[in-house]
């Protein structure tokens, strides 16, 4: 029983002596900071992720666009979208106007001449040569539609006799007592004529004696002339302004150059001295170069601005 009692006594003695129990929690709480040390070790020592940035000249580009496609505004939705509709090319712009009249010489042959030309439905001026086959019907044709006439006086040209003309032409050969009667032979042939230009007469507008005797007739009638400047020295023009007679010069000869192409320019030159003046005399012929050429022009030149007039409207 004492042996019991000893034995028991030196347990009790040996768990009194034993480790204390705050040595393991310290031991724990030591190995939780390690660990959380350990971890922010691998952390700082992993690489850092980069973004990777393209260079300046990628991140700008745009993508590209069809050249050949003009930029349409497109539909944003499914829905129903307006869509701008395609733009028309704008008709090339022509600066200023201008007036333009066209005299139409030599006329008397033909009344289908002066039906096809009237059918253009621009004004334009008849000049009719006194003692052509059909003067009389033209005359009244052309005057009964509105259109202007004028007399187409034939006069002589340098080179007569070798060049030729009417027989009942002016001649600086004659007295002036014929040349005023066979001027006032012309305005009886033609009776609406509100004016007069000169057929040929390249030497007979040079003789100022003999060209005032032609205009004293044309005042006294009270119409204008128009002279055809078949010479570079004719007196017509101003000798009619210094008479008091309403008058102008020819601007431009439309078809020496019986070619549509060659035609076409001269009404060019026409129009651009038009819109250059406010105003210009353009002559022609009724060939029928010249007729297609003036059917297919005159409309177009009246929408690029061109106002056409009768040669009355153009004389001071």
């Amino acid at each position: 029983m004492a042996q019991y009692r000893n034995r028991k006594s030196a347990n009790r003695r040996k768990k009194k002596s034993g480790p204390s129990p705050l040595v393991p929690l310290l031991i724990i709480i030591a190995l939780i900071v390690v660990a959380f040390f350990a971890l922010e070790m691998v952390k700082r020592k992993a690489p850092e992720k980069v973004e990777v940035q393209p260079p300046a000249a990628e991140r700008h580009r745009l993508p590209p666009r069809p050249v050949e496609t003009p930029p349409v505004q497109k539909a944003l939705s499914t829905a129903a979208q307006p869509v701008a509709p395609p733009v028309k090319p704008q008709p090339k712009k022509i600066v200023g106007s201008g007036n333009v009249a066209i005299i139409i010489d030599d006329m008397g042959t033909s009344v289908q001449e002066v039906r096809e030309l009237m059918a253009i439905k621009v004004p334009l001026t008849f000049s009719i040569i006194p003692g052509l086959a059909r003067v009389k019907e033209v005359d009244a044709e052309a005057h009964a539609k509105g259109y202007q006439v004028m007399v187409h006086m034939p006069m002589e040209p340098q080179g007569y006799p070798r060049q030729r003309m009417e027989q009942n032409g002016l001649l600086l050969s004659q007295s002036d007592t014929e040349v005023s009667q066979r001027v006032n032979d012309y305005f009886r042939a033609v009776p609406h004529a509100a004016g007069a230009n000169n057929h040929m007469g390249s030497r007979f507008t040079e003789d100022k004696a003999k060209m005032r005797v032609v205009l004293g007739i044309l005042k006294g009638k009270g119409v204008f002339f128009v002279d055809s400047k078949t010479s570079p020295r004719s007196l017509g023009y101003p000798l009619a302004r210094g008479m008091g007679i309403e008058t102008a010069s020819r601007d431009v000869f439309l078809d020496n150059v019986q070619d549509s192409a060659a035609i076409r320019r001269q009404l060019d030159q026409l129009a651009a001295m038009a819109r250059k003046n406010g105003g210009a005399i353009g002559i022609c012929h009724p060939h029928k170069a010249t007729i297609q050429t003036l059917a297919a022009a005159l409309p177009e030149m009246k929408k690029q601005g061109i106002t056409f007039v009768s040669a009355s409207e153009l004389v001071r």
